[in-house]
Parts: C-alpha cells; sequence; structure tokens
C-alpha cells in the first residue's frame, strides 16, 4: 500500500471506551489515533499467590488492526491518561515508544522513521494542576524533528480561544515549552469549541490544541469535527501529515 500522509486524529474519550471501540472499528482510513481520558477497566480473574480470589486484570480497548502505546504502570491509582493507536499498515515506519525519553503517565511520544529520517510525535493529557507541563519544564528534554504535539491541556486563553476575554496564568508555560520545542500553536480551518459543556456557546470551551513544527508549510491546519461531541462533550481534532518524497 502506497501512503502519501499520516492521517492523525485527537479524541477526549472521557472515559467511555464505546467511543474508543468505535473509532478503532469503523475507522480505519486514519493512521495514528490519540486518545485522552481512557477507562481502565477490569478484563477477567487470574491467579494471585496473594489472594485465593485471584487478581483483577485490568487493560484497555485492543483491536487486531491497530498498534498499541500506552505507558505501564504498577500502581492502580496512577493509571496513564494517554494512549496511542497505530495502524498496522503503518508498521513498515517502525512506531516506537520513547519512555528512555519521556516516561510520564500523561505524556506519550512516539517516534517512526521515514527515509531513514526519524520524527516523533507527542501525546499529552495536562490535567487542571498542570502536572505534564510541570514535567515537561522541569525535565528540559531536546527533542528533534518533533511533527506534532497535541492533546487536552485544560487551560483557557483569549490567545486561542475568540469567546474568552482572559488571560491564563498557565498559557506562557504551555507557550514557552512549545517554543523550546520548536513548535508553535495551530489555527483550525474552522474555530469552534472543542469542548461543549451547556448549549449556551459562552460556556463551551478551547482546551484541546495542537502544535505544529515551525516553518511547516506542507502541515495543513487542523480541522475540529462537531459531530463526535454526540458520544463526548469533547470534539474530533484530525490533522494530515504529508510523508517527504
Amino acid at each position: 500500500m502506497i501512503i502519501k500522509n499520516i492521517k492523525i486524529f485527537l479524541q477526549n474519550a472521557w472515559k467511555n471506551n464505546l467511543i474508543v471501540n468505535t473509532i478503532l472499528e469503523t475507522h480505519s482510513k486514519f493512521d495514528v489515533v490519540f486518545i485522552q481520558k481512557l477507562s481502565w477497566s477490569s478484563i477477567c480473574t487470574i491467579p494471585s499467590s496473594k489472594s485465593r480470589n485471584g487478581k483483577e486484570l485490568v487493560g484497555i480497548p485492543n483491536h487486531p488492526n491497530w498498534l498499541v502505546f500506552v505507558n505501564s504502570s504498577l500502581n492502580i491509582y496512577d493509571y496513564p491518561r494517554v494512549i496511542t493507536y497505530v495502524n498496522i499498515r503503518l508498521s513498515s515506519f517502525r512506531f516506537s515508544l520513547c519512555k528512555d525519553v519521556l516516561n510520564y503517565r500523561d505524556i506519550l511520544l512516539i517516534s517512526f522513521f521515514i527515509n531513514n529520517n526519524i520524527f516523533f510525535l507527542i501525546n499529552i493529557y495536562s490535567d487542571s494542576s498542570q502536572s505534564a507541563l510541570k514535567y515537561l519544564k522541569d525535565t528540559e528534554v531536546d527533542i528533534p524533528n518533533i511533527l506534532v504535539i497535541t492533546g487536552n491541556f485544560n487551560i483557557r486563553d483569549s490567545f486561542w480561544d475568540i469567546l474568552y476575554l482572559y488571560h491564563s496564568i498557565y498559557s506562557n508555560l504551555l507557550l514557552d515549552i512549545m517554543d523550546s520545542l520548536l513548535l508553535e500553536l495551530s489555527y483550525p480551518t474552522n474555530p469552534v469549541s472543542t469542548r461543549y459543556l451547556d448549549n449556551n456557546q459562552s460556556l463551551n470551551l478551547v482546551i484541546d490544541l495542537m502544535f505544529l513544527r515551525y516553518s511547516s508549510e506542507r502541515l495543513d491546519n487542523h480541522s475540529i469535527h462537531l459531530e463526535w461531541r454526540l458520544l463526548s462533550d469533547h470534539a474530533l481534532l484530525t490533522i494530515s501529515i504529508p510523508i517527504e518524497e
């Protein structure tokens, strides 16, 4: 199969695995799926040397047509809140999880190769305390060739939300981190809210953002798809990344 671009989309599942399963089952036209706020649930009970009742095996949605990349956790109260699925038709690009570079439950760094050049994608969920951003700030990693960082940042700011009149104390931190990684904010082709709390438009939010590599003329602005908020209160974000010839 000839692939001329990589189609990525982002969705906050809001702990609803029906959304994740629906995407994996029906959206094979996409190549990479970034999910935030997935639900870790019990799959079955397995034998345990510590309990005669056994131990619950906890897992996440899987599908034979998708490769799964997720950070592991031994703490049941600290499960990762981000997961990335890669369509198996991209297996030749040698996608890999880079825990040796970033090892944090809410940040997922994956690499892949095109014509012997390595590129990176980052899926991130930053909670209301901005834990993920603070980790990035403290880590100060130098990662070349990041194409996209996208996720739910939980930051409201007039800089990317025309319906919001205020400036967040965290937006400068976010923009400084992205600038240090040579990324800039991408503005959607249809500037609408990404999270919907009410029919009153003033209560809706723009908190799902996408950052693209500097001077990436071949990277199109991303699009927001409102139909997905019927399953989740978050809309779907998509972008297409051209592959170098």
